[in-house]
């Protein structure tokens, strides 16, 4: 009965010590709070509104700070002249979006607008999306539709509603 308790204990204990070397090699990253759970990183600091939770953390740790959450690292920055200098030297290393797996899938393999890293590919479809889908020649075109669709989504919306009231009265 003590052996799987006894073996989740090695495996958190062991994933705690690895995370934390890692830790350790990469020396270049900005201080962080505290030591991180293993698998949640610092989500356990974050309560709501989590504004209030960040402003706290960068007043009290410094206006540049490195969080873990869950497999993700998270700058905060709560300094204008650092963000400031995040926005316009490093513009190009802020800019790339994280490689997640749902990118992968849903973005056709990170060529899609929204999941694109940034280069020419991403270049190319903003400049396409600008001129051909999010132009006031094209919206304007299209104003119609966007109206009938919208008068579409509320009439089903509304008799969704009303079905429903009617199923609860029953």
């Amino acid at each position: 009965m003590e052996f799987p308790y006894l073996l989740i204990t090695l495996l958190f204990l062991a994933s705690y010590l690895i995370t934390t070397q890692l830790r350790r090699r990469s020396s270049n990253l900005p201080p962080t709070v505290f030591p991180s759970l293993p698998i949640i990183g610092h989500l356990y600091l974050l309560k709501p509104p989590i504004y209030r939770t960040l402003a706290k953390l960068s007043t009290k740790h410094g206006p540049i700070l490195g969080l873990q959450l869950g497999f993700r690292r998270v700058l905060v920055v709560s300094s204008p002249s650092a963000a400031e200098e995040c926005f316009t030297k490093n513009d190009v290393i802020f800019a790339n979006r994280p490689k997640m797996l749902f990118g992968k899938i849903i973005g056709v393999n990170y060529t899609s607008l929204g999941w694109a890293s940034y280069g020419d590919n991403w270049r190319n479809l903003r400049r396409i999306a600008s001129i051909e889908i999010l132009s006031a020649h094209r919206l304007n075109e299209f104003h119609d539709i966007r109206v009938e669709e919208t008068r579409l989504l509320i009439r089903r919306l509304l008799f969704s509603s009303s079905s429903a009231s009617s199923q609860v009265s029953l």
